[in-house]
């Protein structure tokens, strides 16, 4: 019987350090995957940061064309309306140092006419044309000339010309100024958005950026792209864009 007892008490007591290696195990293990899971949480931003910028240079292209019966006449329009171009663009207050000519380009001139009711291209002399491209940092002049272009046009000279195009030089400096100031933004949003959880924003764990965009003033749309984003060209005033998308663990 005494036995029996003893062995029954080595039971118990085998039973209850299962019982209590069982329990220990099982806090450990909550704890350990408490904590796994809260180093797993995490909120993903957008940081966003703009700021007004303003173009510093300018590139503006005209063109000549011109046709004549001979090459030699073509050629020789072109000289005579290139030099009423630059006189033109000189008394604008735009130097020479600024323009460069383009090599002339001559080619067959073709008419279309109708033979038997059926169309056809028929040689009939030669055009000529020649391109023109000013570059300079007095952008007023720049936009001064461009209107002052209709009155040349309107005495007959056969020039028409592009948009000017107003560019930033300094685009690096201007980026990484407003990748910091998105990334400020950023996590003021990831802390305003776990503000209410009783928890708070911890390390970065990624980080990515958006495009670049240079708008019109006031945030508009161009459809040029370049420099990774929007780069709109067409204004002198400008607004410069960062958007950045950032990933912070939650603590």
């Amino acid at each position: 019987m005494n036995e029996q007892n003893q062995f029954s008490k080595a039971i118990v007591v085998m039973g209850l350090l299962l019982a209590i290696g069982m329990a220990t195990a099982a806090f450990i293990l909550g704890v350990q995957a408490k904590r796994a899971v809260s180093g797993q949480q995490s909120i993903t931003v957008k940081g966003l940061a703009e700021k007004p910028i303003r173009a510093d240079s300018a590139e503006w292209t005209l063109n000549i064309a011109v046709t004549d019966a001979t090459q030699r006449g073509a050629s020789q329009k072109l000289a005579t309306e290139r030099k009423v171009l630059e006189d033109f663009l000189e008394k604008q207050g735009l130097p020479k140092d600024s323009i460069t000519v383009d090599v002339e380009n001559i080619y067959d001139h073709y008419d279309e006419v109708f033979v038997k009711d059926t169309p056809r291209q028929v040689r009939n002399g030669y055009d000529g044309s020649q391109s023109i491209r000013v570059a300079s940092r007095d952008l007023a002049k720049i936009t001064q000339a461009n209107k002052a272009l209709l009155h040349l046009r309107a005495d007959n000279h056969p020039v028409t010309a592009q948009p000017p195009n107003y560019l930033v030089g300094n685009l690096e400096e201007i980026k990484m100024s407003l990748i910091a100031d998105a990334t400020k933004n950023a996590r003021t949003r990831a802390t305003e958005f776990v503000r209410q959880d009783g928890v708070k924003v911890g390390v970065m764990k990624s980080a990515s950026q958006g495009a670049f965009y240079i708008l019109p003033e006031g945030g508009g749309e161009d459809s040029d792209n370049s420099y990774g984003g929007v780069y709109d060209k067409s204004t002198i005033d400008k607004t410069a864009r960062v958007v950045v998308t950032i990933v912070y663990n939650i603590e």
